[in-house]
């Protein structure tokens, strides 16, 4: 169980996302929040007559599709008569995300809608949402309990635009028991990418030239670029990671992304680490084998990862790796958030989808999301919870994440850059790093990325400003 956060199909999907920003009216400040239409107040619900009906479109399949049937099977048994959600699954993210985007040229978007962290640019772009701030405004309900890290990735100025709802970080995976062979102490775990190259030779077995165990291993995955610059406290785009104006720019080219490409290429060339290219899938088999002593990965991973070890090994989590030692920044969440959608829905629909989204954000149902799911509990109140402790005392890796995220002071940097663009701005990332694995220049290779965008960035930019 982990987030879907591959985002291939995103590059001929969100390509065309600007045409709908032109055709729903454009922000002149990339800084404004999303939601022009105001929140309705209570009494629209009190004037509905029969039951308000809400659709609430999704991404999450098995288990976690399953949490949601749950979790709407509840709020529709407290609300009776009263107001009735169904869930409907359109696929994963980037399938969901493109058939919103066709409901918005339709004039036919779904009540409440699930959209990943990446796609919040073009939400608040689209003109299409309430933001949930101006419900809580309206309400004087308060939103203090919602993680400080999760709530800074979808606000702007302060202003919280949709509800976080599943929510991962990323983490350092270890294998205790090669740790423990190599004569190191897995409670002492490499800090940054010079302590993981450090450890990484100690770590890798070769048997009759043929390497058995390698010391480290990832997928060549653009999010833990952007992770990696997050934590050295710099901003992975300009304007303030696009929460100042629109971005106009990737960074990743700059000194961090650089050294970034420079080390992935060094523990290929060293043999410290497999290329086992852009597949997460494949990158998670080789530790799920015991092939790999160290990986990185997201919280989404833990359950699988664990019950893939049984009876192999045992698995130990530890804190995201700095990029350099001198680093204090820290790790962005990762995940998807709940839309509230405004033009052409009543009043009373707008407020029955507030009703659920505060009930899926409430203390009692984000721990059992959290303990059904593996996600992060997005209300710190959950964690308090008896059945939420148990689950944790169950899993005490899962304690690295909480430790992590309540560590990391919110910043631009640990919010995450927001741009119109961004999965083809992660896909230009994963290039560049590939071509630096394969032998190419690690400054020219993440140049080349970045420039790649640019021209997506500015087609974006142009339609959302007329």
């Amino acid at each position: 169980m982990r987030s879907i956060r591959r985002t291939t199909s995103a590059l001929s999907v969100l390509a065309a996302l600007a045409l709908v920003v032109a055709g729903c009216g454009g922000s002149d400040s990339g800084g404004d929040s999303a939601g022009s239409v105001d929140a309705p107040d209570a009494s629209a619900l009190d004037k509905a007559t029969g039951v308000t009906k809400v659709t609430f479109w999704h991404g999450m399949k098995g288990a976690n599709g399953a949490a949601i049937d749950k979790l709407v099977a509840a709020f529709n048994a407290a609300n009776k008569g009263k107001i009735e959600v169904t869930a409907v699954y359109q696929g994963d993210y980037d399938d969901t995300i493109t058939k919103y985007k066709t409901s918005v040229q339709q004039g036919n978007t779904p009540s409440l809608v699930q959209i990943y962290d990446i796609g919040s640019r073009f939400m608040i772009d689209s003109k299409q949402t309430v933001a949930i701030q101006k419900f809580a405004d309206k309400d004087g309900y308060t939103l203090d309990s919602i993680e400080p890290n999760i709530a800074n990735y979808y606000s702007i100025d302060g202003k919280l635009n949709s509800m976080p709802f599943n929510t991962s970080m990323p983490l350092l995976y270890i294998n205790k028991e090669a740790f423990v062979k190599a004569g190191l102490d897995p409670a002492k775990p490499p800090a940054n990418l010079d302590e993981i190259m450090a450890a990484a030779k100690k770590l890798t077995i070769k048997q009759g030239g043929k390497t058995t165990q390698y010391g480290f291993n990832a997928a060549i995955y653009g999010w833990f670029v952007e992770q990696l610059i997050a934590q050295s406290g710099t901003t992975y785009c300009d304007n303030d990671n696009g929460r100042k104006d629109l971005a106009s720019k990737v960074d990743f080219d700059g000194e961090q992304g650089v050294k970034i490409a420079t080390w992935y290429q060094e523990m290929v060339k060293q043999g410290l680490m497999p290329n086992t290219g852009k597949k997460t899938d494949d990158a998670q088999a080789v530790f799920k084998s015991g092939t790999s002593a160290m990986h990185l990965e997201s919280t989404g991973s833990l359950r699988g990862y664990i019950d893939a070890a049984k009876g192999k090994f045992t698995v130990m989590t530890a804190p995201f790796p700095h990029l350099s030692a001198s680093d204090t920044g820290g790790p962005i969440i990762g995940g998807a958030s709940l839309w509230i959608d405004g033009p052409g829905h009543s009043d009373a629909e707008k407020r029955a989808s507030w009703e659920f989204v505060k009930f899926a954000s409430s203390p009692e149902q984000q721990a059992a999301w959290h303990t059904g799911t593996g996600y992060f509990p997005i209300n710190s109140k959950a964690l308090d919870l008896p059945a939420d402790k148990a689950w944790v005392a169950q899993y005490p890796q899962f304690t690295t994440a909480i430790t992590q995220l309540h560590n990391t002071k919110p910043t631009n940097a640990s919010s995450g850059c927001i741009l119109g663009v961004m999965p083809q701005a992660r896909k230009a990332a994963e290039d560049g790093l590939e071509k630096a694995v394969l032998g190419t220049d690690p400054a020219a290779a993440m140049k080349a990325a970045a420039e790649s965008v640019k021209p997506q960035i500015d087609a974006y930019n142009k339609a959302v400003k007329k």
